[in-house]
């Protein structure tokens, strides 16, 4: 498929020949849900923690004879029974995490630049240069109507349009090693520089 290419400035700057096996797919919402799935599990931090009876802070001694109370038989106050006692089989630190394939999670990225592709909210522009001043790229931004986009950089990202985006709310830039399908699909505008498409296809293919 191609698609014109713009400057930062709204200028065109000609086309770009896309490649279909990465954006001309049926994007398939099993596959992104799962490659989502498995990348927020994995950022989970896992540290919830529940004291268990051994740990509470009330005494150990019985709180009342074994017999002739007329009531149920007891130990100590820690029993998961007490308001305040310990908690049975209550969560502990551990991974979320969980194993995907390479092949699969390659998969998830290619539908997930395809629904961009798709829903036509892919923007592929000349480079992502800047001088370093939030003002002037902010304007730019605006006056392109991105609100919330991630640009795709080639395998580096141009120090000066980092520094300038820095402080630009709704703006994320990431270098290619960097795209992920969660990042794609939050923002409501994916933007690539034609070095970050050919980073792309070869990372891809």
């Amino acid at each position: 498929m191609k698609l014109d290419v713009i400057k930062l400035d709204g200028k065109t700057a000609g086309s770009v020949e896309l490649s279909d096996e990465l954006f001309a797919l049926e994007p398939r919402a099993d596959i992104l849900h799962r490659v989502v799935r498995w990348q927020r599990n994995n950022a989970q931090a896992g540290t919830h923690k529940v004291k268990t009876r051994s740990e509470t802070s009330y005494s150990t001694k019985k709180i009342y004879r074994q017999k002739g109370t007329g009531g149920a038989r007891h130990g100590d106050r820690n029993a998961p029974i007490f308001r305040k006692g310990g908690i049975y089989k209550g969560p502990t630190p551990r991974s979320h995490g969980h194993e995907l394939p390479k092949k699969f999670r390659k998969l998830g990225l290619k539908h997930a630049l395809s629904a961009k592709a798709a829903a036509g909210e892919l923007v592929v522009i000349e480079n992502a240069e800047a001088e370093g001043k939030t003002a002037a790229l902010a304007k730019q931004v605006k006056n392109l109507g991105w609100k919330r986009a991630l640009v795709i950089d080639g395998a580096s990202v141009n120090e000066g349009f980092l520094k300038a985006a820095r402080n630009i709310e709704g703006l994320d830039i990431l270098p290619t090693m960097g795209a992920n399908v969660y990042d794609i699909l939050k923002r409501d505008t994916l933007v690539i520089t034609k070095a970050g498409v050919e980073a792309l296809e070869a990372r891809l293919k």
